[in-house]
């Protein structure tokens, strides 16, 4: 009796001991393990970015594990896809921070969706180091915010370097209507008196637009001596068609937002001539052998292509980056954030494949004008331009 009795107690402290004893061993492996959080566009009209950014991050976490991991514990990436839209970006990172407990974020792929995330993990003081390029990203300086992403500042520069040099001196603009294309319009804008180059027009096209010809027709009608299309795929690729349809033949410039053989596909026959400004990694076996990137953009290329067994992409270089960059910032810290944090900020000397980082509490970015070449489509390829 004492022992039917007892018996319904005796389940369940049985119960309750094998539950407590599940929670210490999932409590002990997420203690053994470091989660970082990703946030890419793998899918939808910005899949050229985001797919390759996925990848490589993903690559960078195995080569960790495979090394020990970092201070002895393994590293997971919890990976969701933004599909390029911001309020699915949002919902992410809200995932990122409240369920799966990460202790950074690399990513989003453009600009739009990082603008849209930044206050949330600002305000839950996780660092998150993106994967776009718009200057508005780190200037003014996020303390919580960086990104690998060459800034339009340096694009621009880059671009209007060269029209200098060839004696360009009165330019339209075309730039599409999002966070990206205003944030280059506004340092085309800016920068255009102190190369001595005069902005005739200014036009602007929606990011699923088919058809610029009325653009262009009014750019055309000013008189301008070159084109500088601001967007990423697929506008810019018809930007180059409809000129090539107009029979325009001044020289025609696009961002460092179409830097990838997507574009090339694109645009087809109508790539030809364009010219852009870039990240070295499609030009790398062309990179003098003193160049300090020459040996990580070789490296990535390498494992890339051997893992993956298609072409490399330099987009997927910004989460190369900006994941080697929080493992060695995650060094000795424990998990602690706000030390990771710290870390970025102080980094000096990162030899990265989308540049030379050098971080410091006034510039989250860490990359200068050095991070970009100049590259002209020849032939369906691209070929470095010599200034």
């Amino acid at each position: 009796m004492t022992r039917l009795k007892w018996a319904p107690f005796t389940a369940i402290v049985l119960s309750v001991s094998m539950l407590w004893a599940g929670m210490d061993i999932t409590q002990a492996r997420a203690e053994d393990t470091y989660k970082i959080g990703g946030i890419f566009s793998v899918t939808g009209r910005a899949s050229f970015l985001g797919d390759p950014e996925k990848r490589s991050m993903e690559m960078v976490v195995d080569q960790i594990n495979d090394r020990g991991g970092i201070d002895g514990k393994k590293v997971e990436a919890v990976i969701y896809d933004t599909e390029a839209d911001p309020t699915k970006a949002v919902m992410a990172v809200g995932k990122l921070i409240n369920r799966d407990k990460v202790i950074a974020i690399v990513g989003p792929s453009t600009t739009p969706t990082t603008l849209a995330v930044i206050g949330h993990a600002e305000r839950a003081g996780v660092p998150l180091i993106s994967c776009a390029a718009g200057n508005k990203i780190t200037s003014p300086v996020k303390p919580w915010v960086f990104k690998t992403a060459q800034s339009d500042i340096h694009a621009v520069a880059a671009i209007y370097n060269h029209m200098k040099s060839k004696g360009i001196k009165k330019v339209g603009l075309l730039t599409v209507s999002n966070a990206f294309g205003e944030s280059g319009k506004q340092q085309l804008e800016s920068q255009a008196g102190s190369f001595g180059i005069k902005i005739l027009r200014s036009e602007s096209f929606g990011a699923k637009d088919t058809d610029m010809t009325a653009q262009l027709t009014k750019i055309r009608s000013e008189g301008a001596e070159a084109i500088v299309c601001w967007g990423t795929n697929p506008g810019p690729a018809v930007v180059a068609k409809n000129l090539k349809q107009l029979a325009m033949s001044i020289p025609l410039y696009q961002s460092h937002g179409v830097a990838s053989p997507k574009f090339i596909e694109l645009a087809g026959e109508a790539a030809e001539g364009i010219l852009l400004p870039t990240g070295k990694i499609l030009v790398h076996g062309l990179l003098d052998e003193s160049d300090p990137q020459k040996a990580v953009l070789e490296q990535y290329v390498k494992n890339y292509e051997k893992i993956y067994k298609i072409p490399v992409s330099g987009f997927g270089g910004y989460a190369y980056d900006g994941m080697n960059i929080l493992a060695r910032a995650m060094q000795g810290t424990g998990g602690d954030r706000g030390k990771i944090r710290k870390n970025i900020e102080t980094m000096k000397n990162f030899v990265g494949v989308s540049g030379v980082f050098n971080f410091s509490e006034n510039e989250h970015n860490g990359l200068a004008t050095d991070a970009f070449v100049m590259v002209k489509i020849e032939n369906g390829k691209w070929s470095l331009i010599e200034q």
